[in-house]
């Protein structure tokens, strides 16, 4: 929310030399958070000019431009080409807009001043003259969007005196202090919300300007109304429904300029003096307001749910298929608006317009919330009715723009009006004593939580127990006994409550599988890989691609009110999450990506339905009953870790070609992710319908799969918009993390020499290498440090349908020195294992 501060002055005594950073400490200490200051970034020498003369001179680039000169008010004599002009300070002014004619009062910025952007203003020579400043236009001023021509003073009903300040008579010296308000208090999405606010803040003064007696505001009697809508949940569709007519208005008056610079300074953009006087009102009372061209309504109004297939011209011109949960305002010619969102086309106030029917109302916040999202339609309007208005306000609201149409467009209100309203109540709460102080850890005395809540604007009766307080009328927030706590801590000052710092029982921390996950996680990060969180929603069909082995679709979580439609899945695998990284990441161009994420991934079981709509009321613990049923409608979430390369591990060099991303950087994180999980994962080549045939591989741990690795299938990486190769791995991290047991012991360095030797042998293609290194391995026992493949052959020397396959193997022992016959003795207990598996010899 915007505040322009000259604003905020109407309605609250803010002191005199207070400034926007005063104004946002209050603020912030009230409960706001402090956005951006805003202004108009315009300083003088700006003043109001007169234009006496102009000669049109047309230039070789086709464009005609003015050579102006402007009396810009009593002699300095410190202008560059001062005409005989006696003791008037006449300025030589090129200008290239054509919407003026001599005599007309203008905006004339001088040398030394400037402009927002920053743009300086100095004498310059341009076309064959030296321009002795500018003439601006509402945009180069920060007033609009409008450019077509310069800014003339009475467009905008202004006749001052030549010399004047135009800054200051433009409202371009006041600013705007922006608060984000959550969104629980929409009351103060309004220059009268914050201005109460301040007051808390300061102990300012408040006036109300929603504070006017009941017959001040009664809004005429005669105008049809009626609402034919069914509730939703049961909340009343229409609360209030007020109307009242002006008459004999003229659109063509200009929106004064104090009105144009508030408006501005909030955001909304300047639109014609009828519909700056809804906005106006609406920004001051926080109650949206809607005008209709009293001419154009056929009939009377009657708000009520759309029909199937009915649709409507909005205000921005689109044509929308409507829902029967929309609700309608509606005339006998059929749909006229969106109710607290959208206006419709056939019944807009224009320069044509000379009657004016004022709408206030106050609708059903959750059908409000439906239809914007529904036609992805957020306005101003619907923001202020889905978080609640005020049910005092629109009689008042509508009284306050009839008066404003009366003053400023020249209208007279008109007898013909209506309202429909029910009447409403509004629920005490129970307050006990002793509740505040126990809840926010502060002994605050009874005199200061009754003042506390009164100052708020609550009614507060005493009790036998406490108290029995009635929040007010703008405060639906305010709900039950922890909600006024909150409210007692905010006024008193947050800075009072203590910071205490909790004791940690004693054997508390992370659990081992918590543990694991972070030690998983950070050694990546220290491998080089980037953690990069995805949103777990995806398709169907990534779902089966990535979801399973064979690409056959497997049961899916569906979410009944997805974040994206076309993504309305839970994913099965992390795998689509790092595929759109890494795509979205190249398209800006960083093509060398290591990336990998550890989270969930949902595994619905077969014919299980999940999700419920017996949610148990707020504020009440759920029965151990209650709790293991909604625990058996959220679907088996198990943790996994994937990575993803692509591009280079090393760029191009001097005397070096770049390297690329291949399966043993995928093996080598695979490697990493068992270390740090205290396991080893063996890897046997397999296929899987994402990835390429023959570059790809399962991952077990002792026998039980965990994972996959491999190359992505060109296909599947065209489709992902990867313009080159791809490495991708996926493991259950839940499920090493379990087989690893409850600690990882880290293994003692030995400080005796290892033994090294090589071992070649020849086994048929159909024996994969981890096989035949497990069968080395276990036969070679103990002693055995480790065994790395380096070498597969097949040609020359070897059978069809035979490999050779070389292992480096490395022996030592925790208690000696190995001599070279027991290292010998070892390597060949591993080929006798091997021999007796798979028929291996060594060879030749």
């Amino acid at each position: 929310m915007r505040v322009p501060l000259s604003w905020l002055r109407e309605y609250v005594d803010v002191a005199p030399d207070a400034t926007a950073e005063d104004v946002f400490a209050a603020l912030v200490s009230v409960g706001f958070e402090e956005e951006e200051l805003h202004g108009f970034e315009v300083s003088g020498p700006v003043v109001v000019g007169q234009v006496l003369s102009f000669e049109e001179e047309p230039q070789k680039n086709g464009k005609t431009i003015r050579w102006c000169q402007v009396d810009v008010g009593p002699s300095t004599g410190s202008g560059t080409e001062i005409a005989a002009g006696g003791d008037r300070d006449i300025r030589g002014i090129v200008c290239g807009a054509s919407n003026f004619a001599v005599g007309d009062k203008i905006v004339a910025t001088l040398p030394g001043s400037v402009l927002p952007g920053p743009f300086p203003i100095a004498a310059r020579k341009t076309y064959g003259h030296v321009s002795d400043g500018m003439i601006a236009s509402a945009r180069e001023l920060g007033l609009g969007d409008e450019h077509d021509g310069i800014l003339i003073l009475s467009s905008l009903g202004i006749d001052a005196p030549v010399g004047t300040d135009a800054i200051a008579l433009l409202g371009l010296d006041d600013q705007a202090v922006e608060i984000n308000v959550t969104p629980d208090r929409g009351y103060a999405f309004s220059i009268r919300g914050v201005a109460r606010e301040y007051a808390h803040a300061t102990g300012a003064d408040f006036r109300d300007p929603a504070e006017h007696e009941w017959s001040e505001v009664q809004p005429g009697a005669g105008f049809p109304l009626a609402v034919d809508a069914e509730p939703l949940r049961e909340n009343t569709p229409v609360q209030e429904f007020v109307v009242r007519v002006v008459r004999d208005v003229d659109p063509s008056l200009p929106t004064p300029a104090w009105m144009v610079a508030r408006l501005t300074l909030a955001g909304i953009r300047s639109l014609g003096i009828l519909i700056d006087i809804t906005n106006y009102v609406m920004l001051e009372l926080g109650n949206p307001i809607h005008g209709y061209d009293l001419d154009k309504l056929a009939g009377g109004i009657t708000v009520r749910r759309a029909q199937a297939g009915e649709k409507m011209t909005t205000l921005d011109g689109h044509e929308r298929k409507l829902h029967v949960e929309d609700l309608l305002i509606t005339d006998e010619s059929g749909p006229i608006g969106l109710a607290g969102v959208m206006g419709g086309g056939t019944t807009e106030m224009s320069d044509t317009t000379r009657n004016v029917l004022i709408e206030a109302a106050i609708f059903d916040p959750i059908s409000i919330a439906r239809t914007a999202r529904r036609h992805k339609l957020p306005s101003e309007a619907s923001k202020r009715f889905e978080r609640g208005v005020d049910p005092l306000v629109p009689f008042v609201a509508a009284r306050r723009v009839a008066d404003l149409m009366v003053e400023l467009a020249g209208g007279r209100v008109d007898e013909l009006g209506g309202a429909l309203y029910s009447e409403f109540e509004i629920a005490g709460i129970a307050l006990p004593a002793e509740f505040v102080p126990g809840l926010i850890g502060v002994d605050y005395t009874d005199a200061e939580i009754v003042e506390a809540l009164e100052t708020i604007g609550a009614e507060v009766v005493d009790a036998s127990d406490g108290w029995q307080v009635i929040p007010p009328s703008w405060r639906p927030d305010l709900t039950d006994k922890w909600t006024l706590a909150e409210e007692v801590a905010r006024i008193h000052g947050l800075d009072r409550i203590p910071s205490v710092l909790p004791t940690p029982p004693a054997g508390r921390g992370l659990t081992p599988a918590q543990q694991g996950r972070r030690r998983v996680a950070n050694a990546l990060a220290a491998a080089g890989l980037v953690e990069t969180p995805a949103f777990p929603f995806t398709t169907e069909a990534q779902n089966a691609l990535h979801g399973s082995a064979s690409g056959e679709t497997l049961p899916s979580v569906k979410l009944a009110n997805p974040l994206d439609g076309q993504a309305p899945f839970l994913r099965r695998s992390l795998l689509p999450g790092l595929l759109q990284i890494a795509h979205r990441n190249i398209a800006r161009g960083l093509t060398d990506l290591a990336i990998f994420e550890t989270g969930s991934v949902f595994l619905p079981e077969p014919g299980v339905v999940y999700g419920t709509d017996d949610v148990p009321p707020l504020g009440q613990r759920p029965s151990d009953e209650k709790l293991a049923e909604l625990n058996a409608s959220i679907p088996p979430q198990r943790r996994h870790v994937a990575a993803l390369f692509t591009g280079h591990i090393t760029p191009r060099q001097p005397g070096r070609d770049a390297e690329a991303y291949g399966l043993s950087e995928a093996l080598d994180a695979v490697r990493v992710i068992a270390v740090a999980a205290g396991v080893e994962i063996d890897v046997v080549q397999s296929q899987r319908a994402a990835l390429h045939p023959g570059r790809a591989g399962v991952l077990s741990v002792d026998g039980t799969e965990v994972g996959y690795v491999g190359e992505l299938h060109p296909n599947v990486a065209s489709d992902a918009d990867l313009p080159g190769r791809a490495v991708v791995l996926e493991i259950d991290l839940d499920s090493i993390l379990s087989l690893a047991g409850t600690r990882v012991v880290a293994e003692s360095l030995s400080t005796y020499t290892a033994a090294t030797q090589d071992v070649s042998l020849v086994v048929s293609t159909e024996v994969t290498a981890g096989e035949l290194r497990a069968a080395l391995v276990e036969g070679a026992g103990e002693l055995l440090e480790s065994a790395r493949l380096v070498d597969d052959y097949r040609g020359q020397g070897l059978e069809a349908g035979q490999k050779s396959l070389t292992f480096a193997l490395r022996f030592r022992a925790s208690d000696r020195t190995l001599t070279a016959a027991e290292a010998t003795e070892a390597k060949l207990a591993g080929v006798a294992v091997a021999t007796e598996r798979f028929g291996a010899r060594i060879r030749d």
